[in-house]
């Protein structure tokens, strides 16, 4: 099979927080039409891939991606189109080559991630195959419907509370099925917004659709948490609906240390804090408990609480393959958050996805914090079988979008299973 682009057109369009993106479209030489919205990310690894924004402070602050769209118009096209192509990851490598910088600075990493999107969706389509099946065949791994993580409250960036822990979500990890799981998260989601409102709490809801009530304490969170699965009629635990937490460290890491709600907190304190968690209440993963640059202390947090429950690497990783080397060398972490706008193209996801498989680290799947109705995502999620998945709240259009994908995809194919993976 040839892979020929016909025509290939980005323009500007808005994310979920108000902010441009980019949508790109492209037409094969046989007619195929597809289309891919680009991901945007508000708490950020250094080093991650980078984005092109125009900084034109006349349009969107700045923030306009007019540019990134001409180089998807212009040089990226120019490139690519009328070449056959026997892959789309020989297109993916072909746009690392003409971006020439080890971050995709000069294109744009949301120019390339965007046609990368797109190429894989278009292989799919001549494929004959849905995008999960076509995923899963190239990586050569066996699809599985992953469990849903609903970030359920919001702090740190995505929310204007003074709760430094970015993430706390909702885990049916006791759930029979996909759609049983989405039912969980749903219906513990509006017991946790009555428990809310009877307490005197706002409840309007943050970047990612979970609530942002004016909390400073993770504890309280957690205690709140515990009581909405209690309230929805589900055990709170392994069994039922488990926590996972995204303090997002890097975002409250201050000088040598950290500081949570006004508290001063070294690496190790902040470590012994995770612990009392952990015994505390029913918290089965902990994603960036420490800075992205605390090195040291992650191989701490890792050898006292990684027996105990999954330690995520996600600004410290960035989705990159030779970091997550590293850090596999290092017995940093046990599992990798994984965002396809981090890399940069679909294929160095893939790469940095089978680094952990073989290493026996877990991934999830992840959405970003600027979404777009776009659920390549749950594809992603489900032809890897990794068997874990966050895209936010079980509210907002384009939160529910990847939920719903996975409820299609379940309802297509019954055999699929369903649940966590071992690595």
């Amino acid at each position: 099979m040839t892979l020929q682009i016909a025509q290939l057109h980005a323009v500007e369009i808005l994310d979920s927080r108000a902010r441009p993106t980019l949508a790109v479209t492209l037409t094969t030489a046989d007619g195929t039409h597809v289309r891919a919205g680009v991901p945007s990310g508000a708490s950020t690894g250094t080093r991650e891939a980078v984005e092109l924004r125009d900084g034109d402070q006349a349009r969107y602050h700045g923030q306009g991606v007019l540019g990134a769209a001409g180089n998807v118009n212009g040089e990226i096209s120019q490139a690519l189109t009328g070449r056959g192509f026997a892959s789309a990851a020989d297109i993916d490598r072909a746009l690392i080559e003409l971006d020439g910088t080890d971050t995709k600075a000069r294109l744009g990493a949301n120019a390339i991630i965007g046609v990368s999107l797109a190429a894989w969706r278009a292989e799919a389509a001549l494929a004959g195959q849905e995008l999960w099946q076509h995923l899963a065949r190239i990586a050569g791994t066996t699809p599985r419907l992953p469990v849903p993580h609903f970030n359920v409250v919001n702090g740190g960036v995505h929310a204007p509370n003074d709760l430094d822990f970015q993430e706390f979500m909702l885990a049916p990890l006791g759930a029979p099925s996909l759609p049983e799981a989405v039912r969980a998260g749903a219906e513990v989601y509006a017991r946790l917004k009555a428990r809310l409102s009877a307490a005197g709490y706002a409840t309007g809801l943050g970047d990612e659709g979970g609530f942002a009530p004016a909390v400073a304490r993770p504890e309280d969170v957690l205690e709140l948490l515990v009581d909405a699965i209690t309230d929805a009629g589900y055990t709170p635990g392994p069994d039922g609906v488990a926590i996972a937490l995204d303090p997002a460290a890097s975002e409250f890491r201050h000088e040598d240390g950290y500081r949570v709600a006004g508290e001063d907190l070294t690496s190790e304190q902040l470590i012994d804090r995770y612990e009392q968690i952990v015994d505390r209440f029913p918290v089965w993963s902990i994603e960036d408990g420490l800075g992205e640059d605390d090195w040291e202390g992650w191989v701490r947090l890792t050898e006292r609480l990684g027996g105990r429950v999954q330690i995520m690497g996600d600004d410290i990783f960035v989705t990159n393959p030779a970091i997550i080397t590293e850090a596999i060398g290092r017995k940093v972490a046990n599992s990798a958050l994984i965002k396809v706008n981090q890399i940069g193209t679909v294929t160095e996801t893939l790469e940095a996805m089978r680094i952990c498989r073989e290493a026996g680290y877990t991934q999830m799947v992840s959405h970003r914090s600027g979404e777009t109705e776009d659920a390549f995502i749950a594809d992603l999620a489900t032809g890897t079988g990794c068997g874990q998945i966050k895209s936010g709240a079980p509210a907002r259009g384009e939160r529910v979008a990847k939920y719903n994908r996975l409820i299609a995809i379940a309802e297509s194919d019954p055999a699929l299973r369903y649940g966590l993976a071992t690595g």
